[in-house]
């Protein structure tokens, strides 16, 4: 009795709650408790059985009345490892769906309809060798069952679905394979493979057609490595399903399109940019993977040294001004934003961005898409925010000479502005603004910083190997610290790596990035160099003594520190001639 008693009690504050916020009538709820004892279901099913509210209505509900996390598993993809640890009959019995395994923390997380439930949460307990910790995230009946009929029964690795469309009937050249019935093979191996994709970490996911085969490759640490040829018979019913999924035209074929989707995979969720581009042998797609935990660091992450983290502390510490990010496309732009604003975003100061398209949303900051179709562009945007009250401005990209007036118009009137510019160095970035309209008298006081940036792959700790004094990479070394540092080092001292490749690396020698800053605090006996239109060198000669250190400078302690190769550094980095 005991046990009957206390679900019961928290029926009833949940057709409480729905009282009270008018979700559902008096007479709902007694026809839904007269149910549920008829059934013995629980109450939150009753009612969405008779259609008086929605499960989802019901799951967020129950998630904020037990204090647990829900989740929507129409886009949750789940690990096919992770599924063979629970048998399906245990699964179904208790309405279970295992979504991911932790290896660090040794944590499964599960989706449930009772998180309550503690027979389930025992028995999954003793089904699992070795021990694991459950997380149970809130979910809804009709959402599990359907998942459980998605997910168990079929084949979920890209080699099974493959030979399981082998030994079936041919693929047509039409849409009728691309819908996103579940148990579609073709549906099956775009979830398999956007799922390992984002198990192997990648940035972008390339489908690629030719004239008798696709080719997929992955950007695994800004370097694009071919994982799959498949022939080019699969690639129609593909393209159509990442074209359905993106909210795209699928009759549209000679023109590029845009889109976004988004799924659960790995235990979290994450967005995918996507675009298309008419080819020779047919659409190539390509997939910017939008990981929000990627995205989602502090500025200590960033492992600055600790002069350069002083000179950006001042920097953010300023009231106004225009701080300029530059780098090219990739080099960690948007996560180093992203970053510094999570560092400014406090209640005391209104954070307002103008972004194209807002890629990762982040929690009390006022984001704005700029995209033609709601009439929004950065030099409009920018005028609408200032309107808004804001602290700080965010500009994703200066474009054109509008929004480099107005974002420096914005910075002139007692706000702080960040936005990026494409260029190679820090120092170009006054030329090109110039190039942009803007005058040197407006830049020479406004502007308090430029930073530059690129991503270096860190070396693999498994199989890094040590270089020999007697190298040529460390004499090369030598002269480049002698160069870049203006310091003598003794070869001897010097503890360098190189690549060699492992299991754990995918061959390669590496395994994750880091960034390399160059940071140009702007100094009242620099802004005549503005004025002047000084060359690169004359930039970094004159800034040397207001702590700037070029890129080069910055990779060459990365390489001492032996987090990277003096052969990657040379990749990212124009180094001077040993």
């Amino acid at each position: 009795m005991k046990q009957s008693n206390t679900p019961s009690a928290q029926r009833l504050k949940l057709g409480e709650q729905l009282l009270i916020n008018g979700m559902i009538t008096t007479d709902q709820l007694e026809i839904a408790l007269i149910e549920q004892r008829k059934h013995a279901t629980l109450l939150g099913q009753q009612l969405v059985r008779l259609n008086f509210v929605s499960d989802a209505l019901i799951r967020d509900i129950l998630a904020q009345q037990f204090a647990h996390q829900s989740i929507d598993l129409s886009v949750a993809i789940p690990d096919s490892e992770v599924l063979k640890l629970v048998p399906e009959t245990l699964a179904r019995q208790y309405k279970i769906l295992p979504l991911m395994r932790d290896q660090t923390e040794e944590r499964l997380t599960v989706a449930m309809v009772d998180v309550t439930n503690v027979v389930a949460l025992d028995q999954l307990r003793r089904q699992l060798n070795p021990p694991l910790q459950i997380e149970p995230l809130l979910a809804t009946e009709v959402q599990i069952e359907q998942a459980l009929d998605r997910f168990y029964g079929h084949v979920l690795s890209i080699e099974g679905i493959l030979q399981e469309i082998e030994e079936g009937t041919s693929i047509p050249a039409n849409t009728t394979m691309g819908d996103s019935h579940p148990q579609r093979p073709i549906v099956r191996l775009i979830n398999a493979i956007l799922l390992d994709a984002v198990k192997q970490g990648a940035s972008d996911v390339h489908f690629e057609p030719e004239q008798a085969f696709l080719r997929i490759r992955y950007r695994l640490d800004g370097v694009l490595w071919q994982v799959r040829s498949l022939h080019q018979r699969y690639w129609p019913a593909m393209c159509v399903r990442l074209k359905l999924m993106a909210g795209m035209d699928i009759a549209e074929q000679r023109a590029a399109q845009d889109g976004r989707m988004s799924a659960y995979l790995c235990g979290r969720s994450v967005d995918f940019r996507v675009s298309t581009q008419p080819t020779l042998h047919g659409e190539n797609i390509v997939l910017r993977v939008l990981d929000r935990e990627k995205a989602s660091i502090q500025l200590d992450q960033l492992d600055l040294p600790t002069d350069q983290m002083a000179i950006l502390m001042r920097l953010l510490a300023k009231p106004e001004g225009m701080l300029i990010l530059t780098g090219p496309t990739g080099s960690g732009k948007t996560t180093t934003l992203y970053a510094m604003l999570s560092y400014l975003n406090q209640t005391q100061v209104n954070i307002m961005t103008l972004e194209d398209p807002v890629e990762y949303p982040m929690p009390m900051m006022r984001q704005t898409s700029v995209h033609a179709a709601n009439k929004v562009d950065f030099a409009n945007g920018i005028r609408a925010i200032m309107r808004q009250d804001p602290d700080i401005i965010l500009v994703g990209e200066v474009r054109d000479e509008d929004t480099a007036q107005m974002a420096l118009r914005a910075a002139m009137t007692g706000h702080l502005v960040m936005t990026t510019l494409h260029t190679n160095h820090a120092p170009a970035a006054f030329a090109r603004l110039q190039d942009l309209g803007l005058t040197p008298a407006l830049m020479a006081g406004h502007i308090i910083g430029v930073i530059g940036q690129r991503l270096l792959r860190k070396l693999c700790l498994e199989c890094r190997q040590l270089v020999a004094a007697e190298d040529p990479i460390t004499a090369h070394i030598t002269q480049l610290h002698a160069t870049l540092l203006d310091t003598l080092v003794d070869p001897q001292q010097i503890m360098a790596y190189r690549p060699v490749g492992c299991t754990h690396c995918r061959m390669s020698g590496y395994r994750g990035r880091i960034a390399i800053l160059e940071i140009l605090e702007m100094q009242a006996a620099l802004e005549p160099l503005i004025v002047a239109q000084a060359s690169a060198v004359q930039w970094q000669q004159s800034a040397a003594a207001f702590g700037y250190r070029r890129l080069a400078a910055a990779g060459l302690r990365r390489v001492l520190s032996g987090e990277t190769s003096l052969s990657e550094l040379q990749r990212v980095v124009d180094l001077p001639l040993p």
